[in-house]
């Protein structure tokens, strides 16, 4: 049983938790108590609301605290765990220069309508994020960064154009499968521009993917929340070095 958690709020085991949401109702004591009616169909004993407030005319934002029936076995939890060694900016360079024999071209862009470029930045940029550089840093790679509201097509063509080794595409749209649509027509498009083997890498990463899907999406790699420049240096080094090596 040492793999079975419950949430803690107040006490160990108590199960509480907190969450938040929005209903399509205005602000009155009926909202409340539909908000907490929602949290009991949740799961959730003893709900309180400890926040509502009104959102425009017709909508509330509520906080709820309860106790969650529900345990967490974590023998059964799935993730994808990095199966590749974390490497510096130098050893990065230094595996490319010696191995590669040439610079590796990495082209990014924020796709579709999406505008947010606050996740392709922090990853190509050379400032990075939290203190960490960003792929511009490394003088082995070169980075080509289109920036937002990038069309499929003109994606493809400039990746063609710039030999790229690997294509980086950041999704924080995800209205209606925004981001998961995005990358399956990207995935698309490539695939019917280049034959196996001729592909760049195609790597996808906003808050709100699964890191379990790039299968399903038609992609390399998927990368999630958290991710850093190293993180994806390291991975497009692996990767390429050794399909190069192949």
């Amino acid at each position: 049983m040492s793999g079975i958690v419950r949430p803690y709020g107040d006490t160990t085991g108590d199960g509480m938790v907190q969450l938040s949401f929005t209903l399509p109702v205005p602000h009155d004591k009926r909202a409340e108590g539909a908000a907490a009616q929602l949290a009991a169909k949740m799961g959730l004993d003893n709900a309180m609301i400890v926040h509502a407030k009104a959102i425009g005319a017709g909508h509330t934002f509520f906080v709820v605290y309860g106790a969650a029936r529900h345990l967490v076995n974590l023998d059964e939890v799935e993730v994808v765990e990095r199966d590749y060694p974390l490497l510096s900016p130098k050893e990065v360079n230094d595996l490319v220069k010696e191995r590669l024999g040439r610079k590796l071209c990495v082209v990014g862009a924020c796709i579709g309508t999406d505008a947010h470029t606050v996740g392709i930045d922090a990853i190509l940029n050379i400032k990075g994020v939290a203190g960490e550089k960003g792929l511009e840093y490394y003088r082995e790679l070169r980075v080509v960064n289109l920036g937002a509201q990038v069309a499929v097509p003109d994606l493809v063509n400039r990746a063609l154009k710039e030999e790229a080794d690997a294509v980086l595409v950041s999704q924080v749209v995800t209205q209606k499968d925004a981001h998961l649509h995005n990358t399956r027509e990207m995935a698309a498009a490539f695939r019917e521009a280049l034959p196996p083997g001729k592909r760049p890498l195609l790597v996808v990463g906003g808050p709100r993917f699964d890191e379990r899907a790039a299968a399903e999406l038609g992609v390399d790699r998927v990368f999630s929340r958290g991710t850093t420049p190293g993180d994806v240096a390291s991975y497009l080094v692996h990767r390429i070095i050794k399909e190069a090596a192949a």
